[in-house]
């Protein structure tokens, strides 16, 4: 018995030896990470596995609520379709008012959510910003002003911010989410992403089609960070965080080396996140301020020519009777924007198995839009 759990010791040591070496070491991080502190995959909840950024607020302002608040009952249809997905929280803003708001599984309104990657939008948010200030000339900046070594690659010296925000750059990356040993799954728990960022090539030319790539997202964070010269967190809780008032400070994630995982892990609340759907609706508008260019939300909220269903990293629908755009995150996160009827939803969740249409957008968006718009309309206040 003794020689045999030798040989099994041995072979494990090897078989964790060839794991490391092949550059899949981070396995062994995910999984003393998740043993350590909760389940198993990604998750709402992630905030304390890894290092962070503060987002600091300043002086909250919470939601004003509307003398109808929570006084409407979800359908049974809807209550049924939030169960089946795990959902953790479920908010609406109408009006500018606080309508309705619902938690499940030991969250509550203080809760942080993790946003996955509804940060691809908020970054997104971002790039205008820093246009506003001058940091960027616009989106059509080539990203090899910011980092010459593009400018000696064939396709990389074509690569602009819009490019990256569009999901139309043109990199060797396979957008896989099911087994340990796909990019994502690295990226996630990567010590060093500029490293895995930088180390990605080109197999075609930037603006040739629309593919979905995580490590779009992290090199435009990684652009971005170098154009403002500061870090994503602290510039996010300047533009965004303490002009809006935002009722409790937020955490972003990093590596080990401290930059953001710009393509993921804003963890905030669900009140706050609602703050920035309500900003965008309103083409950079809050209060008396236009806290970015009307003109950049226009365009950041436009569909590309090559995808209708996808903009400046947010997600569109035209065709449904009642319109919108929203901020999409792995496991069923959004922050959905109804012009229409000047209404904000966000959900958020923990389900990997939702069902999604021809374009890749979940169907889940119609059918809260469709469910939610029936309940009863707000008086103007």
């Amino acid at each position: 018995m003794k020689k045999i759990v030798t040989v099994l010791a041995a072979g494990t040591s090897v078989i964790a030896a060839a794991i490391y070496l092949s550059g899949y070491g981070y396995i062994f991080k995910a999984a003393a990470l998740n043993l350590k502190k909760g389940p198993i995959t990604p998750s709402v909840d992630d905030e304390e596995k890894f290092p962070s950024r503060p987002v600091p607020n300043l002086q909250a302002k919470p939601w004003k609520k509307h003398p109808l608040y929570n006084s409407n009952t979800l359908s049974a249809n809807l209550l049924k379709e939030l169960k089946k997905t795990r959902t953790s929280s479920l908010l609406i803003v109408r009006q500018g008012k606080l309508l309705h708001e619902e938690y499940w599984k030991d969250h509550d309104s203080t809760s942080l959510m993790n946003s996955f990657s509804m940060a691809k939008g908020i970054l997104s948010v971002l790039v205008g910003c820093a246009i506003d200030d001058g940091y960027l000339k616009s989106e059509d900046q080539l990203i090899s002003t910011i980092f010459p070594k593009y400018a000696e690659n064939f396709y990389g010296k074509h690569l602009t911010f819009r490019h990256l925000m569009t999901m139309q750059a043109g990199l060797d990356w396979v957008e896989e989410y099911r087994h340990p040993f796909a990019e994502n799954s690295k990226q996630y728990f990567v010590e060093d992403l500029a490293e895995q960022a930088f180390d990605i090539d080109f197999i075609e030319m930037p603006g040739t089609r629309y593919e979905y790539q995580s490590v779009a997202a992290q090199l435009l964070g990684l652009a971005l960070r170098k154009a403002i010269d500061q870090d994503l967190a602290t510039y996010l809780s300047e533009k965004i965080w303490k002009p809006l008032g935002m009722e409790f400070p937020a955490k972003w994630s990093t590596d080990e080396k401290g930059m953001e995982k710009a393509f993921c892990c804003i963890h905030a609340t669900t009140r706050d996140f609602a703050k920035i759907g309500q900003l965008i609706m309103q083409n950079g508008r809050w209060e008396d301020k236009q806290l970015i260019s009307e003109d950049y939300c226009k365009r950041m909220l436009t569909p590309t020519n090559e995808n209708d269903a996808f903009c400046f990293t947010v997600w569109a629908d035209d065709e449904n009777e009642i319109k919108c755009r929203f901020f999409y995150g792995f496991l069923g996160q959004f922050i959905i924007m109804i012009p229409q009827h000047q209404m904000v939803i966000v959900k958020t969740g923990f389900y990997n198995r939702l069902d999604v249409d021809n374009k890749k957008r979940p169907v889940q968006v119609k059918l809260l839009i469709d469910e939610l718009c029936k309940i009863k309309q707000p008086a103007a206040v």
